[in-house]
């Protein structure tokens, strides 16, 4: 993973649960400019910082060694995924769905997968969109097939 998906994800994580930078970075014993540097894809930050973050935002940290060279994805968050990732409603479907599929990594996934929606798209998608997108994606995981 290179900086700018570790800022991206980071950003992710820390929208999905409604948090500014002040709050995560005064909860991990960090600066804000170096939080802040880290979700902008600068900065060279230890595994004890990652950690630190990690525990501030309610998840922990993994490192893997991996062989595969898949790409990742470069699009950054869109702004009206920003603004609706801190609604109350994203919030609470967000837990729902993470309770449904038993997975805690659910909403910041799912902010990664609808960034790459607009990338595919190539424009930000207006709330309505999100909203129609968001609802499909809970009925799914809420009403599996088998």
């Amino acid at each position: 993973m290179d900086h700018q998906d570790m800022g991206r994800q980071l950003r992710a994580l820390r929208t999905t649960a409604g948090r500014t930078v002040a709050s995560v970075a005064s909860d991990a014993g960090l600066s804000v400019p170096y939080v802040a540097n880290l979700e902008n894809g600068r900065g060279n930050p230890t595994t004890t910082a990652l950690d630190r973050l990690a525990k501030a935002l309610g998840t922990e940290l993994t490192i893997t060694f991996a062989t595969s060279n898949a790409p990742q994805p470069d699009a950054p968050v869109p702004p009206s995924l920003v603004r609706l990732s801190r609604t109350q409603r994203f919030r609470r479907d967000m837990r729902l769905l993470a309770d449904t599929l038993d997975d805690e990594d659910v909403p910041a996934r799912v902010i990664t997968a609808l960034t790459q929606v607009a990338a595919v798209m190539g424009r930000d998608l207006s709330e309505p969109d999100w909203w129609r997108l968001l609802d499909a994606l809970l009925l799914v995981g809420n009403h599996p097939t088998s």
